[in-house]
């Protein structure tokens, strides 16, 4: 969990396309949003984020195949503080444990 958001950023999640979209809508929550297959836009209060992202070759680590999409977050007239309340519901949601 991170404790700042910037406005930009990136990510390099472990995941397949079809797992994405099937976390996406919950994770993003209650805001107004639209969602395409290869985009979000989601309303907080009088700003924007715009999520991206693309499907990128599995990483390889030994006989294991990870898959990884590609994501990128970009907020508009967001706080700091609103992207940090934000971000840590979205965080939570989105973490996959394992064992």
């Amino acid at each position: 969990m991170q404790s700042f958001y910037a406005e930009r950023f990136d990510r390099d999640m472990g995941c397949t396309l079809v797992e994405w979209l099937r976390w996406l809508p919950q994770a993003l929550g209650e805001h107004p949003r639209e969602l395409t297959d290869q985009l979000a836009r989601v309303q907080l209060g009088e700003g924007q984020l715009t999520i991206r992202w693309q499907v990128a070759p599995p990483r390889i680590i030994a006989l294991a195949r990870i898959p990884r999409l590609l994501v990128s977050f970009d907020f508009h007239q967001v706080t700091d503080g609103q992207r940090y309340v934000y971000m840590k519901r979205f965080d939570l949601y989105m973490q996959r444990g394992g064992g």
